[in-house]
Formats: structure tokens, C-alpha cells, sequence
């Protein structure tokens, strides 16, 4: 993709973008040639507008329409021609007021009410990844017995994330046993996340004198088998129903594909993830995404959480024409305040 094009190209690409943003209708030159900052003839839009066709940064839909901006397009838009701005005041504070005092929430709640005022404010679709309890930093870990063989072990992390199981173990194991194990595995593990808890574990159990010590071969086979089964973080949608009003998803079998792939979590979630390792606010416009369903949407997302390592992602979902210059400051504004909010929780 050039980023040599003239500043005139430039002014009519701008143009175009802004005017397909705001009516989702192609454009004409004619209507290019009326915007307040352009002063060139209808004839000279024409024929840039021919040469930026030609670059693959416009389509033509039909032969009578004006043009549209491609994916490469708003692309370039975005990467060459945008000024991203701080997102105003007023926006600011309606996404705190729509999340509301998350002192008094659970870390679920937290991430539930993120969602909906993401999608409230930005008017698209919203995704939020809650941490993955892989990488969280564990906080406790505990054993309740239910019945004799059954344990409930509830890992906590520094966020003041929960994840619950149920496991299998002895059945001479009493509540006593299980405090001792508890006690022993807290002071083991503090401060890792659950891949090292993991990784840990495996290497007590290798050593010799823990097999001949029962408390601490207890202990380590159940925190063994606390941690086995891979961890999948929570997914927060809201804001599906925005689609609806969306003229470029009119065609039903094309917004049943979209919706189709929403239900895919753990697709959706490795998308965030890319988001996670990237660091900062990551823009997928149509097929970058590589998701199938996805090709006519963008994504702006944002990892949250200490900057060195994130602990999760957000974003915003909606047609490619989104509004840039507002929802890219929106994801970032979100994202930081959620970081603050996690930090403030874990301290």
C-alpha cells in the first residue's frame, strides 16, 4: 500500500470516507466537489477518484453510483490520513456513569456493565474478555470437602477473579487434611500465575522427598488436580441488536454469518487474545479479522491491565464504515479505566 499519495488524493480519500461513514451511500464526485474544504471542479474529483479506484482504495458498486471506500482504503485512511483526538468530556463521563460505582461489584459485574456501556455509547456491537485465569496471578486456593472423595476447590486470583471445580481424590480425605494441603499449596504458590502453578506443582512432585512425606504428596496431587483442566476466560457481548439498524447488514443470511460467529466464544476469544499480545488499541478492518462471517466489520480492540502484562481485551464490533476518530478513542479511554479500576481492586 503506497503512502505516496498526493494531498489532493488524500482530500478526496477523506471525503469519501467521511461521507460513506455518515449515509452508508456511495459518493459522487458532485457531492465531494460541495464539501467546504474542497476546491477543485467536479471533473478533477472524477479523475482522482478513477485513480484511486484504480490504487484499490475505492470500489464502484454499479456503474451509475459513485464510489465506496475498499477495505485497503480505510485502511490507509485510518494508518495515513486520521488525527485521533483524546475522546471528549462528555463521552467520558457517560461511560463511568453507565458502568457505575464497580466498588460495589464483583469482578463478572465489572466486565458486564463495561460491556454494556461500550456498546450503549459507541452504538456498535462490544466484546470483553475477562482475564484468562491462565495467566492471572494466583492469590488462595481452597479445598471443601463436599463427600467423601468429592472436593470443591475455589482459586482466587490478585483481580479477584473466582473459578469453582469439582474434583475426585481420596476417600479418607477429611476437612483437616484439606486445610493442611490448603496451607501448605498457598505458601507454594503465592505469586504465579496458574501456567507456573502448573509447572510448580510438577516439579515438587518430581522430587524424591516429597513421596515419602504423605501431607505434602497429598497436597501436591490435589493441587495437581485442581489445576489440570485448561482454564477459559469469560466472554462478554452486548449490543448485537445495533447490527439490526445497520443498512450494510440488511441481507439476513449475511447477518445470520455475523451472529453465527459470535456464538463461536472461543474464536472470538483468540481474536481478543491477538489483542492481548499486540499491547495497546489494534484495528482489524474486513477480512484482517481472518474470521469467516467477519469480512464486512472491523474491529477496534485494546488490551487492559499492567501494561508489561496485560490481563485481558476489549473492543468494539460494527460495519467497516464505523466512525474511527470517535470509537478508537472510546476503546482506549475504556480500556485504561478498567485498568485502573483492576489495580485499584488488587491492591
Amino acid at each position: 500500500m503506497s503512502d505516496d499519495l498526493s494531498q489532493r488524493a488524500k482530500l478526496v480519500l477523506a471525503s469519501v470516507v467521511a461521507r460513506y461513514i455518515s449515509t452508508a451511500e456511495p459518493v459522487g464526485s458532485r457531492t465531494v466537489s460541495k464539501q467546504d474544504n474542497v476546491e477543485v471542479s467536479p471533473a478533477t474529483i472524477r479523475n482522482v477518484m478513477m485513480d484511486l479506484e484504480e490504487m484499490g482504495y475505492l470500489s464502484q458498486p454499479h456503474v451509475s453510483a459513485g464510489r465506496v471506500p475498499t477495505a485497503d482504503g480505510l485502511r490507509f485512511y485510518v494508518d495515513s490520513i486520521l488525527e485521533l483526538g483524546d475522546l471528549d468530556k462528555a463521552s467520558k463521563d457517560m461511560i463511568r456513569r453507565q458502568m457505575g460505582d464497580t466498588r460495589e461489584l464483583d469482578l463478572g459485574d465489572v466486565f458486564k456493565s463495561t460491556s454494556r456501556a461500550l456498546s450503549m455509547i459507541s452504538k456498535q456491537t462490544s466484546l470483553v474478555a475477562a482475564p484468562n485465569p491462565e495467566q492471572e496471578v494466583f492469590r488462595h486456593m481452597e479445598f471443601v470437602l463436599l463427600s467423601p472423595g468429592l472436593i470443591l476447590v475455589v482459586l482466587v486470583s490478585m483481580s479477584g477473579g473466582v473459578q469453582n471445580r469439582v474434583i475426585e481424590a481420596e476417600e479418607d480425605l477429611d476437612q483437616e487434611d484439606l486445610d493442611k494441603s490448603t496451607r501448605y499449596l498457598n505458601e507454594l504458590l503465592k505469586d504465579l500465575n496458574l501456567s507456573q502453578v502448573k509447572r510448580k506443582v510438577a516439579q515438587e512432585m518430581a522430587q524424591e522427598k516429597n513421596r515419602f512425606d504423605k501431607v505434602l504428596s497429598r497436597a501436591l496431587s490435589l493441587g495437581q488436580k485442581a489445576v489440570a483442566t485448561p482454564m477459559e476466560g469469560d466472554l462478554y457481548i452486548d449490543g448485537q441488536i445495533n447490527l439490526l439498524g445497520q443498512p450494510e447488514f440488511s441481507d439476513v443470511a449475511r447477518l445470520k454469518g455475523i451472529f453465527r460467529a459470535f456464538e463461536e466464544k472461543s474464536t472470538l476469544l483468540r481474536l481478543l487474545d491477538k489483542a492481548m499480545t499486540a499491547g495497546g488499541v489494534r484495528l482489524l478492518i474486513g477480512s484482517e479479522s481472518e474470521l469467516a462471517g467477519l469480512e464486512g466489520i472491523s474491529l477496534v480492540t485494546s488490551s487492559y491491565g499492567d501494561g508489561e502484562t496485560p490481563l485481558g481485551a476489549l473492543g468494539v464490533i460494527g460495519p467497516t464504515r464505523m466512525d474511527y476518530s470517535v470509537v478508537i478513542p472510546m476503546v482506549d479511554f475504556t480500556a485504561r479505566l478498567v485498568s485502573r479500576i483492576l489495580d485499584q481492586r488488587g491492591k
